[in-house]
């Protein structure tokens, strides 16, 4: 655990912004699975416009997180660690929805 008084780090910053970007983490949950072509995912993640789609994959692209492959779109090595601890999140909304 890091030392809640010391100022947080630029890189954690960085990921927090992305990550706090409306749809950026459905995304990144939908693509858990595999290979995902651009209209199944925009109909997995529910509702996000085409433009909004196009906007939060570009962004990561750029973050390294997600690939863009011959048929869709895929988590890298980068993204599928971070969809392993989306994995702990849901985990524990399955937790807090019983208690």
């Amino acid at each position: 655990m890091t030392d809640p008084t010391e100022p947080t780090e630029p890189a954690f910053a960085e990921l927090l912004d992305l990550l706090g970007r409306r749809w950026t983490l459905r995304i990144l949950w939908e693509l858990r699975a595999g290979v995902l072509p651009f209209n199944e995912l925009r109909k997995r993640a529910g509702g996000l416009s085409q433009s909004v789609l196009v906007t939060r994959l570009t962004e990561l692209f750029g973050s390294g997180l997600v690939a863009d492959v011959r048929g869709g779109y895929e988590l890298t090595a980068r993204g599928a660690a971070l969809a392993v601890e989306l994995g702990r999140l849901h985990t524990l909304a399955g937790q807090w929805a019983t208690d």
